[in-house]
C-alpha cells in the first residue's frame, strides 16, 4: 500500500475511535428550548407553554414523554406547585395571581406552540387576579437544570401589541415596563445574542468553518470563505423564515453532516485554497437552512420579524467570525510549520469520521 495512503487510514482510524468516544448525539433545538404564549388581561393573565416533558418528570406516569389530559388531572396539585415556584407573576400592587393549569388540544395549537416528538408538553397555565394587574412581572425560571443554553422563547400579547422576549437561565425578569420604553433594543439584544449563541453551539456549523480553514490560506482565502458563507447562509436563511422555501429539517441536518464529510475530505487531495470560496457558498446554502429552523419554531409575529431576522443574522455573523478569526490565528501563528501537515490530516480525519456519525444519527435515527 502506498505510505501516504497508509497514513491516511492510520490517521483516520485512530480519529474516528476518539470522535466516536467524543462526539456527543446532535440534538434539536427544541430539546432545551420552551416556547410560550401569554395573553395579559386585565384580570386574567393566560400562558400556553410548551416545555419539556423531562422537567416534571414524576407527573409522565405512562413515561411516554408527554403529559396527558388524565396525568394533567391526577398531578393538579403537584403540577401547581412545581410550576408557581418556577414561573412566578406579580404586579406593582405586589398581588399574587391563582394558578389553575389545564392540558390543551395539540391539533388546535399553532405549529410554534406544538408539542415535539416525545420530549415536550404543553400546558395552559391560568393566573387570575383579584384586582386588574397594573405593571405585569414575570420571573421565569423553568428550564433543564444546569444547561446554559436552555431557553423560553416568549410571545407576549396585550391590547393589541405584541412583544417578543427570550428568558434565559441569566435572564429570568420580564418586567411590563421596562419592555415597553426599550422594546426595540430588547429584541435587537435578544436576537443578536440568539445568533452568536446558535453558531457558536451549533458544532456542525463550527466544525464546517474549522475545516475549511484546515488547508491554510492568507488573509484574502479568510475574507473569500467568510463572505461567501455569510452571503449564501443570509439567503437562505431569509428565504426558510419568510416561509418562500420549506425543506423538512430531517433533510437539511442530513445534508449539513454530509457538508463536513466532503470539505473535510476534501483537505486529503486538495493542493490549493482557489476557487474553494466556490464550494463554501453552495454549502452555505445549506447551512443557512439549518440556521432558518430555531427562527421558524418560535413563529415570531409578522410585525417584528424583519427586525429579528436582521438582528438573528447579525449574530450568527459576530459568531462566525469570534470562530474563523480565533482558528486562523492558532494555525498561523500557534502551529509550527513542520506539525501543520499532520495536524491537518488528523483533524480532517476526526472531522470525517463526526460528520458520517452525525449524518447516520439524524439520516436513520432521529425521530
Amino acid at each position: 500500500m502506498n505510505r501516504k495512503w497508509y497514513r491516511y487510514l492510520i490517521s483516520f482510524f485512530g480519529a474516528l475511535l476518539i470522535a466516536i468516544a467524543s462526539a456527543t448525539p446532535s440534538q434539536a433545538h427544541w430539546a432545551d428550548l420552551s416556547v410560550a404564549e401569554i395573553v395579559v388581561k386585565d384580570t386574567q393573565t393566560q400562558m400556553t407553554l410548551t416545555f419539556p416533558t423531562g422537567l416534571v418528570a414524576t407527573a409522565d406516569d405512562n413515561k411516554d414523554g408527554q403529559l396527558s389530559s388524565s396525568e394533567v388531572q391526577k398531578h393538579q396539585a403537584e403540577l401547581q406547585g412545581f410550576l408557581s415556584d418556577r414561573i412566578q407573576l406579580t404586579d406593582d400592587n405586589r398581588q399574587t395571581p391563582t394558578l389553575t393549569i389545564k392540558p390543551t388540544d395539540i391539533g388546535n395549537l399553532p405549529a410554534n406552540l406544538k408539542a415535539q416528538g416525545t420530549t415536550h408538553s404543553t400546558l395552559i397555565l391560568t393566573y387570575a387576579w383579584l384586582q386588574p394587574a397594573q405593571g405585569l412581572k414575570i420571573d421565569y425560571n423553568l428550564f433543564v437544570p444546569n444547561v446554559s443554553t436552555a431557553r423560553c422563547v416568549a410571545t407576549i400579547l396585550q391590547g393589541g401589541k405584541v412583544e417578543q422576549r427570550i428568558f434565559t437561565p441569566t435572564d429570568r425578569l420580564f418586567s411590563q415596563k421596562s419592555i415597553s420604553e426599550s422594546s426595540v433594543w430588547q429584541q435587537v439584544g435578544n436576537f443578536v445574542g440568539l445568533g452568536i449563541e446558535h453558531i457558536l453551539t451549533g458544532y456542525d456549523h463550527v466544525l464546517f468553518l474549522v475545516s475549511l480553514l484546515l488547508l491554510g490560506g492568507g488573509i484574502n482565502y479568510l475574507l473569500k470563505i467568510v463572505t461567501a458563507f455569510t452571503i449564501a447562509h443570509s439567503i437562505t436563511l431569509s428565504l426558510a423564515v419568510l416561509n418562500l422555501v420549506t425543506i423538512s429539517p430531517r433533510l437539511v441536518e442530513s445534508a449539513i453532516a454530509l457538508t463536513i464529510v466532503y470539505v473535510a475530505a476534501e483537505n486529503f487531495w486538495r493542493k490549493d485554497v482557489k476557487g474553494r470560496w466556490l464550494i463554501t457558498f453552495v454549502f452555505g446554502l445549506v447551512h443557512g437552512l439549518g440556521f432558518a429552523g430555531i427562527l421558524t419554531e418560535i413563529n415570531i409575529p409578522p410585525s417584528q420579524l424583519p427586525l429579528s431576522l436582521a438582528s438573528f443574522n447579525l449574530g450568527v455573523e459576530i459568531g462566525q467570525i469570534l470562530i474563523v478569526s480565533t482558528v486562523f490565528i492558532l494555525i498561523q501563528k500557534l502551529v509550527k510549520p513542520a506539525w501543520q501537515l499532520k495536524l491537518r490530516y488528523f483533524l480532517s480525519a476526526s472531522v470525517i469520521a463526526i460528520g458520517i456519525f452525525w449524518f447516520w444519527e439524524r439520516t436513520f435515527l432521529a425521530v
